[in-house]
């Protein structure tokens, strides 16, 4: 058995999975101290079930904590940045783009060095040690210990990387370390990025992992921890202190893995629809569809794996002012929809009142909404519709009608005859799909690489990629004879020699706890 759990701002849900079966789902105030949320609702899913914590084989956790941290710029850390790029590279720095007040927040030092590589792996200069350790010196004595190395085409060749940061870790031994190759992919700026992020939260991962972890022992809970990645597959608790940035939009993926397991509906739309906010994302053989752009995060640019998901203003709680034009979101009651709702005796028109005075929910007392006018509550609850259709006419790839599946607790909202969906499924434990989604997390293996297709072939370069996939896949701790092929893509660099084609390709397999316990 194991449990799946997602720690929203709002709420903590908690799903126990005999295999593919949910025993049953808790849903719980996150609070202020995240363990305390993890425990309460934990305790309550064994308490309802009577499961003894023995019979726990794991548990997989996703959370928006990292993702929250860093957009509203609480508690960040400051971090120097080792550049491994001269003589290239030297008009745009690191920290280009950031919003200025972000980056004086956290920029500790910026120390650009010889080496890196070019596309085919050949050195663009060797790396020079004594140029790094003095950078490493400078760091001690300014008190710098948290850093970003990163290096031109590190995620072909990530020696240099490797190197530069058993140097800085000599001088700078209490040092967390952030190297780029195991964060982003091949574009320099945006994969630096990404490692100055995941830099900046080194205390915060810290503390989260640690408040998780002692919330297990505290059920006496001694089964394996993992955190669910933005991929949509898990990493240890280890890892999830090493990387926190892997765990960006994590909640999102597992409402979108969550949606397609119980539904059974592995290609499609999936409509997240919470308390605030609605993502809408696309699944596509039961995995998120990933996002081939540079995503934003707190106005800074990575190209980290995140799922495509385009987020709307439009939850269980959104505020709506009647009149015309109808306003809706993007200000909501939150958490506080019990006490603020006027179906639940409060003073705020919410749109789960108008989904009720619509007819479309029997909850709470609709007696209290009897002086609404019933034109008004129509033209608010056809602009709730509205705004849930152009958000999926925008994720769309086709003009075709798809099947669209309803998860999160304001699934409420939207009625069954939406334009552009083929049918509107919402399946059982809907509420929950995100502790779902979290339990049924994969362990993957990924590759993004540049082969040159002149010089080897194309079949033998594909053939290399999923191969190293899926020794990563493995190595990550993914059952061998589990492990298929999810995603294979080619771009042709035309701007390069050599018949350049970019590679990506990813493996996933099911987690094999023997291997990991």
């Amino acid at each position: 058995m194991r449990i799946g759990v997602d720690v929203g701002g709002t709420n903590t849900d908690a799903a126990l999975m005999d295999g593919n079966d949910v025993v049953e789902t808790v849903k719980s105030p996150t609070g202020v101290n995240i363990g305390d949320g993890i425990a309460n609702a934990i305790g309550e899913l064994m308490t309802k079930t009577g499961s003894k914590t023995p019979f726990i084989n794991a548990v997989m956790l996703g959370t928006t904590q990292f993702t929250n941290t860093f957009v509203e710029r609480a508690g960040l850390d400051q971090v120097a940045v080792l550049r491994l790029s001269l003589p290239a590279n030297r008009d745009l720095g690191p920290f280009a783009g950031w919003p200025d007040s972000l980056a004086a927040a956290v920029n500790g030092g910026v120390y650009p060095v010889h080496g890196g590589y070019e596309y085919d792996g050949i050195e663009i200069a060797p790396l020079d040690e004594s140029e790094i350790a003095a950078a490493a010196r400078d760091m001690a004595v300014k008190g710098l210990n948290r850093i970003a190395i990163s290096s031109v085409f590190a995620p072909i060749n990530d020696a240099m990387e490797k190197t530069a940061a058993d140097i800085v870790a000599d001088i700078v031994p209490e040092a967390a370390i952030t190297l780029s190759s195991r964060l982003g992919r091949i574009g320099l700026l945006e994969r630096e990025n990404a490692a100055i992020i995941n830099a900046v939260l080194a205390t915060t991962a810290k503390r989260v992992t640690t408040a998780c972890q002692d919330a297990l022992s505290e059920l006496g809970i001694e089964a394996p921890l993992f955190f669910s990645q933005n991929d949509g597959t898990l990493m240890t608790a280890a890892d999830a202190r090493d990387y926190p940035v892997r765990t960006f939009a994590s909640g999102p993926t597992n409402s979108l893995r969550g949606a397609a397991f119980l539904s059974g509906i592995e290609d499609g739309i999936v409509a997240d629809i919470g308390g605030t906010t609605t993502d809408v994302g696309v699944v596509a053989g039961g995995f998120p569809r990933q996002s081939g752009l540079a995503v934003e995060i707190g106005g800074v640019q990575t190209n980290f794996r995140m799922p495509d998901i385009v987020s709307i203003g439009l939850g269980g709680g959104s505020h709506v002012e009647l009149g015309d034009p109808v306003r809706i979101g993007p200000r909501s009651a939150g958490h506080r929809l019990m006490e603020e709702a006027m179906l639940f005796g409060g003073t705020q028109l919410t749109a789960t009142d108008i989904a009720a005075a619509a007819g479309r929910t029997d909850i709470g007392d609709r007696d209290r909404l009897a002086s609404l006018p019933e034109d008004e509550v129509r033209a608010a609850d056809r602009h709730i519709q509205l705004m849930a259709e152009t958000a999926i006419d925008r994720i769309k790839t086709s003009a075709d009608p798809a099947p669209v599946i309803l998860v999160g607790g304001g699934a409420i909202l939207l009625s069954h005859d939406l334009a552009g969906a083929s049918r509107l499924i919402v399946p059982d434990h809907a509420a929950v799909a995100n502790a779902v989604g979290a339990a049924l997390a994969q362990v993957g293996g990924e590759v993004d690489q540049v082969f040159a297709f002149d010089a080897i072939g194309r079949e033998q370069a594909l053939k290399e990629a999923c191969t190293l996939a899926r020794e990563r896949a493995v190595a990550a701790g993914a059952r061998a004879r589990t492990v298929e092929l999810v995603d294979l893509e080619e771009v042709p660099l035309t701007y390069l020699p050599g018949g350049a084609v970019r590679v990506r390709a990813k493996m996933v397999g099911e987690l094999d706890l023997e291997k990991t316990a």
